[in-house]
């Protein structure tokens, strides 16, 4: 098995008439993703790469049965629309806009946490860039061809170091069970505590490798939970070493403003855990491999 996404996944994109996401779809259908149609309001009855477009989440999901969308909408609008698919019974939902307001954000989670557990959705992003089960489904932006099929499981704030690890792990002849970005946001809809409980209950993910970054106190949380809560081995790599306090770097998320948001102190927290920290980028898939390697 695999994480939210297998080859039956049904998949729509909001926003699919747009430029952008018309040639991301594309990208999707060619790697084999079951895109069975669009949502863009106004424009139902079109047709954007053999996929019907309908006007609302509902109607995609009455006429195709969908169970995951990919949220490509411009930040003034992307939470209606996250929230739209919430209430219009999307299962598991990848919003890649980045922009969105905090307030909108906070007013999202507020919106899906008035569904019980077993029918909430959930949402990962925003400002990711998506999720990959490799073999099997793609929703996102990654390039699908740097992902080997196999049994470490990636999760990180940033989408290119995730693609970093993933590359590196195919030159090693490693393959990947499902890749996850969260986002590079203060507010996202899913934390590592949450994919890394996801990871530990997959049989087909044996490691996992974590990216995180400097602000935010997800990395810190994400430790507590791997020492009390996972039996797998965990590797992490945290950017922001040499990142000053105080200022934004890259994300909007990356900015240092309490103890233990520091680079520094959160490779100190994982390590105290029991992770494994890679101390470059450039040793991520060296040090996933040592670790596998001594686990057979």
């Amino acid at each position: 098995m695999s994480i939210f996404l297998d080859r039956e996944s049904r998949v729509i994109v909001q926003g699919i008439t747009g430029r952008i996401a018309q040639f991301h779809t594309k990208e999707m259908i060619d790697y084999g993703t079951n895109v069975v149609g669009g949502v863009v309001p106004g424009k139902g009855g079109e047709i954007v790469h053999g996929v019907p477009v309908f006007d609302t989440v509902k109607q995609a999901v009455a006429a195709t049965g969908a169970d995951a969308s990919l949220v490509f909408v411009p930040p003034p609008f992307a939470a209606d629309s996250i929230m739209e698919a919430a209430d219009g019974g999307i299962r598991y939902c990848v919003c890649v806009t980045d922009g969105i307001p905090a307030q909108d954000m906070i007013r999202v989670k507020r919106y899906m946490y008035r569904y019980p557990k077993e029918r909430r959705m959930v949402l990962t992003g925003p400002n990711c860039a998506g999720t990959i089960s490799p073999g099997k489904a793609l929703l996102g932006i990654m390039p699908g061809h740097i992902y080997l099929p196999g049994n470490i499981g990636i999760v990180g704030r940033s989408g290119t170091l995730g693609y970093e690890a993933a590359q590196q792990l195919k030159d090693l002849g490693l393959g990947v069970s499902t890749s996850v970005g969260i986002g590079g946001d203060p507010i996202n809809g899913s934390s590592f505590k949450d994919i890394l409980a996801e990871f530990e209950r997959d049989d087909e993910t044996h490691l996992v490798c974590l990216i995180g970054e400097i602000g935010g106190p997800q990395e810190a949380e994400a430790a507590e939970f791997i020492r009390d809560h996972m039996s797998k081995p965990v590797v992490a790599y945290i950017a922001g070493l040499t990142a000053p306090k105080g200022r934004t770097m890259g994300h909007a998320g990356a900015i240092i403003s309490a103890f233990g948001e520091s680079a520094s102190e959160k490779v100190e927290i994982l390590s105290s855990a029991g992770v494994t920290v890679a101390e470059h980028p450039s040793a991520i898939g060296a040090t996933i491999a040592r670790l596998m390697k001594k686990a057979a």
